[in-house]
């Protein structure tokens, strides 16, 4: 394992007790490089979700081993106290609806996570016009939510995932909503972004759109993880 990226071992989670626990995930395996992005493809209830959560630090594991850049932050218990300030500085999330704060512009939309982090205002906002100019939005910093495309959100929406250097984003069905050119262009974005940030990302997808832009692909059936290689279509 390199001093970034993802690795899983083991990981389990059982929801219950007795007769009636029911094993969400069994044996999943799982790992990310820094630079690289992976896919997860599964059926509804295969696990995909609960997965996310477990990685994401939203639930807790029932045993298995985590390391997210180079930091082992499960290990049969958590090993990180402030399991918050994990999510906020260690990882990105990107969602399916960009979720951007509505009475905030694009900037501050970006810049808000430095900001709770303790980055003083002027860095965070510098921070933020960075990230926007490098995904082509630059020219929207000023903007309200409600006055950008869907695509223009979606680019936001993966400005403020990376916006305090997280070494993981995590991805989850970010192209749904999408026809097939803008899907492949935030497949163009995030791959660019991985390359350039050293980011590990994983994109949870049933985006048949999407699937021939991965080099490596998790499939993820009753619980277990198997790993294939994917087309890695040039995007």
């Amino acid at each position: 394992m390199t001093a970034t990226g993802i690795h899983i071992e083991g990981l389990r989670k059982r929801y219950g007790q007795g007769d009636t626990a029911v094993e969400a995930l069994k044996d999943v395996n799982m790992t990310v490089a820094p630079g690289e992005v992976v896919g997860l493809i599964g059926p509804s209830g295969s696990g995909k979700s609960t997965f996310l959560k477990c990685l994401g630090a939203v639930i807790e594991p029932t045993a298995g081993r985590m390391t997210l850049g180079g930091q082992v932050i499960y290990d049969e218990g958590w090993k990180i106290a402030d399991l918050r300030a994990l999510r906020r500085d260690s990882i990105g999330f990107v969602f399916q609806a960009p979720y951007l704060i509505p009475f905030l512009d694009v900037t501050d939309n970006v810049a808000l996570l430095p900001m709770l982090a303790g980055h003083p205002n002027g860095e965070s906002r510098a921070r933020a016009v960075e990230l926007l100019k490098a995904l082509d939005v630059g020219h929207r910093a000023k903007a309200q939510p409600s006055e950008l495309s869907g695509g223009e959100q979606q680019r936001v929406s993966i400005a403020r995932a990376l916006a305090n250097r997280p070494p993981v984003i995590l991805a989850d069905e970010p192209t749904a909503p999408l026809d097939s050119e803008r899907a492949l262009a935030v497949m163009r974005i995030l791959n660019q972004m991985a390359t350039q940030y050293h980011t590990a990302i994983i994109v949870v997808t049933h985006d048949e759109k999407i699937i021939p832009t991965f080099k490596r692909i998790y499939h993820i059936r009753d619980g277990r993880t198997y790993e294939e290689a994917g087309e890695g279509l040039t995007l």
